[in-house]
């Protein structure tokens, strides 16, 4: 492999010059920054990341903390965070917590470790210490789908309100009065977060959530099967089972078919986090849509405006209903068009 030795030696310019035009210093002359590129195509030499990186206290690298690799919606997230990461110049080093605070905390150091440049984290729960510390000694960071209240980082997240508002708006319209919750675990903003929109949409309409219709989930699948399993032994089921995230709805699916019963016609199911599978199950799922990639995005971004010394921007993004089969609906209808994704409504955050 060729140095930075053979590319001066190549060139007929010293290894300062070299340095020089690799790092695009001004003061070479057009003649020798000519020679020096042409030596390293010719040599096919590649810099030294790390002796870059302790020259210049950058990697050009970021870390990501997902929440569950396993689950579609961070997945897609973690893709696009990757792409838009790879178009501003960086790379991307990503850790899978498992919905576990102590794996979580395990990619965190580590990642620290590695001298990244910031940290995106989606986080399993409220009160890490070492996430806390790490934003006080001002380590550029984001939160992106969850974030931890009461902590100065930009947080890149969407809004699901508004579509569980038209979800309870839409299953009041097809006759439901008897709808139950799935719940994501109560330490994470979204599990507590979905609750209550759910509460307050059913209020709307003179509707209570009476504590038998909330389950308790931990965005797994297995947790959709148990906690489905418990609202159909009730004297009373509902009629529909929402599920506050896509695996969870998986599992309550599996529950409903366990018991030899159909949906949309014995029970209704409905869910948050659309997913491209829910188009193929029988029947296809009604689903709030989040504009992951968007989000994915717009974290790099933030992120990267802070590590370069810019203001970093909070992000808020509108989530949507997209409406199926899977609680009743007219069949012969069909699907309501894609809207398309959003502009981002930015707020000016500190951190």
């Amino acid at each position: 492999m060729a140095s930075i030795k053979d590319v001066a030696a190549e060139a007929g310019v010293s290894v300062a010059t070299v340095s020089r035009v690799l790092n695009d210093h001004p003061s070479v002359s057009e003649d020798a920054r000519t020679r020096v590129l042409a030596a390293v195509e010719a040599l096919g030499y590649r810099p030294n990341a790390v002796a870059r990186s302790l020259r210049t206290d950058q990697t050009r690298t970021l870390g990501l903390v997902i929440s569950d690799v396993m689950n579609p919606y961070f997945t897609e997230l973690a893709r696009s965070v990757e792409e838009e990461a790879r178009a501003l110049g960086y790379s991307v080093i990503i850790g899978n917590a498992d919905e576990r605070p102590d794996l979580q905390d395990h990619h965190v150091r580590t990642l620290l470790d590695r001298r990244i440049d910031g940290l995106l984290v989606s986080p399993t729960d409220g009160g890490s210490p070492l996430m806390l510390d790490a934003a006080r000694a001002g380590t550029p960071m984001v939160f992106v789908d969850r974030w931890i209240p009461g902590v100065d980082v930009p947080v890149v997240r969407s809004d699901g309100r508004g579509a569980v508002r038209d979800l309870v708006a839409h299953l009041h319209a097809l006759g439901h009065r008897r709808l139950a919750i799935i719940a994501g675990p109560a330490a994470t903003t979204t599990g507590r977060e979905r609750v209550e929109a759910f509460r307050e949409a059913l209020r709307a309409y003179g509707l209570e959530l009476p504590d038998a219709y909330i389950g308790q989930g931990d965005f797994q699948a297995e947790s959709g099967r148990r906690v489905t399993e418990g609202f159909l032994d009730l004297p009373e089921p509902p009629e529909v089972v929402f599920a506050a995230d896509n695996l969870m709805a998986l599992g309550a699916l599996d529950a409903v078919r366990a018991r030899g019963l159909r949906v949309p016609q014995d029970i209704a199911l409905a869910a948050f986090d659309d997913i491209p599978w829910f188009v193929h199950t029988d029947p296809p799922i009604t689903a709030v849509a989040q504009p992951t990639g968007e989000l994915g995005r717009a974290a790099v971004r933030a992120l990267v405006d802070r590590i370069e010394g810019r203001p970093p921007q909070s992000v808020t993004l509108p989530a949507r209903l997209v409406v199926r089969r899977s609680c009743g609906e007219n069949p012969a209808s069909p699907e309501p068009p894609a809207s398309p994704e959003p502009a981002p409504v930015q707020n000016r955050s500190q951190s």
